[in-house]
């Protein structure tokens, strides 16, 4: 039996995991928020959905879910992330008039 010693003035090292979580959840909420404003008050309520759906790749450990189920993961996941917020941001943007469905959400309340 093998007993380990602990140390107190050992401390812990933080490799940058945490940081990218915090960052991950952020921009998860932002496209889940894009995604609701886009459901609620525009003239398109799948395309909101389908980004509520986008927004979940940022908050669900995705990779891990897909090993236990199929055995698959996704390589470099981060750039994954990357390109479907660059899309998310563009189609808001761009194509959704994000900025109107916000004027409309303010002007109904």
């Amino acid at each position: 039996m093998t007993t380990e010693e602990k140390h107190p003035h050992e401390t812990a090292v933080n490799d940058g995991a945490t940081a990218l979580t915090i960052i991950s959840w952020t921009f998860g909420l932002l496209f889940f928020a894009i995604g609701i404003v886009n459901t609620f008050w525009g003239n398109d309520p799948g395309f909101g959905i389908f980004i509520v759906l986008l927004s979940l790749l940022y908050f669900l450990p995705v990779n891990d879910i897909l090993r236990k189920t199929t055995g698959f993961t996704i390589p470099k996941i981060w750039l994954v992330k990357i390109l479907v917020g660059l899309f998310i941001i563009w189609a808001a943007m761009g194509v959704g008039e994000l900025f109107d469905k916000i004027e409309m959400m303010t002007n109904s309340f």
